[in-house]
């Protein structure tokens, strides 16, 4: 690719005063993590999201949820943070980037050293029963379904364990969703990686931020309807075209 694209862009970045990142599952699919709507190798390819995905199909049959998200889960607990997640982490750790908002609920920002994250689909960290409430760290229930594929429990009282992410037809983490609002409207420059910008609201905050007179860089392997918005476009790898960006702003990463 042409440096020239990548130097007006870098130049976007080093001129703007309070920058953010939007990151979708793009940004993980290096990591060896899949994302749901690719042709051929997105995880919605095989499955109605819907029968296995929604709040409604896991109260009424959570086994069925539980073996779709398996080897997703398996995946996620193997996987690494990218050349991707270390710029941005880079890019704030130097000062150049205030926060990063995230579709994604693998973990991989904080991984990366990123220290200001917010998680609007929510996060494989914790599980909250289903009966009592009572929320317990999820990585070794995930760790136990991932050996016996059995649906996890409350410890306390039996009731069937979901993990804090995001199902469908459930609302948006309400405190984590208004601060990625907030930064939306505060930002003069958005950086979206790796999304394809289709899933409301998420993909709504880019709009927010150009109303409001932000800048915004575009990093996606494929065309999203907010391409002709943006000030820069990368059809390209996000774990390509990141690190380049951000050592054109902070000097080689480490």
């Amino acid at each position: 690719m042409d440096d020239e694209p990548l130097s007006r862009a870098a130049q976007l970045l080093r001129e703007a005063h309070y920058v953010i990142a939007l990151t979708g599952a793009g940004i993980s699919t290096p990591s060896g993590v899949p994302d749901f709507r690719s042709p051929g190798s997105g995880l919605w390819e095989r499955v109605d999201p819907m029968e296995v995905a929604s709040i409604y199909s896991f109260r009424r049959e959570p086994q069925r949820f539980y073996d779709w998200i398996r080897p997703l889960a398996g995946l996620m607990t193997l996987a690494q943070p990218n050349p991707a997640h270390r710029a941005l982490a880079d890019l704030e750790a130097r000062g150049h980037l205030m926060a990063v908002i995230t579709q994604n609920i693998d973990g991989l920002h904080q991984a990366a050293g990123s220290k200001h994250v917010i998680e609007v689909h929510g996060s494989l960290r914790q599980a909250t029963c289903l009966q009592c409430y009572r929320r317990i760290p999820a990585r070794p229930v995930i760790e136990q379904f991932i050996r016996d594929g059995e649906v996890p429990h409350c410890p306390a009282c039996g009731g069937v364990l979901k993990p804090d992410i995001i199902l469908f037809g459930e609302q948006l983490p309400v405190q984590a969703l208004y601060q990625a609002r907030q930064e939306a409207y505060r930002c003069d420059l958005m950086l979206i990686a790796g999304s394809s910008l289709e899933v409301a609201p998420a993909g709504d905050l880019p709009l927010l931020a150009h109303s409001n007179g932000a800048r915004l860089i575009l990093v996606n392997l494929e065309p999203t309807l907010l391409d002709p918005l943006a000030d820069a476009v990368f059809h390209a790898d996000v774990a390509d075209i990141l690190p380049r960006l951000v050592a054109q702003v902070v000097g080689p990463l480490a």
